[in-house]
């Protein structure tokens, strides 16, 4: 990730000032997420949409999954990766969660 990181799900933006701030949504949406029975995604389909020397813009179909590989939910997603400080890490994710 580069931070500050913005996403864009449910019809809001969230910005994560750091790492520290973006793991600790991440545990808070863990509970969330055993309720549905997810154990890990796969990224079905990815296409970079637009190339540049600092940014791409990559395009994805993502799959939630339970342990046994099943898929119970499928969505399109947005991820703008940038270079920061000869870093390569995700700065935005835009997501069409289902």
């Amino acid at each position: 990730m580069n931070y500050p990181h913005t996403r864009l799900a449910l019809g809001r933006f969230r910005t994560f000032e750091s790492a520290r701030e973006s793991i600790a949504a991440n545990t808070a949406a863990e509970p969330r997420l055993d309720d549905e029975g997810w154990h890990h995604s796969v990224i079905a389909e990815i296409e970079a949409v637009h190339v540049g020397e600092d940014k791409v813009h990559l395009a994805m179909t993502v799959e939630r999954c339970h342990e046994d590989g099943t898929v119970y939910n499928t969505f399109d997603t947005l991820w703008i990766a940038t270079l920061d400080e000869n870093h390569w890490g995700i700065k935005f994710r835009s997501s069409f969660l289902r």
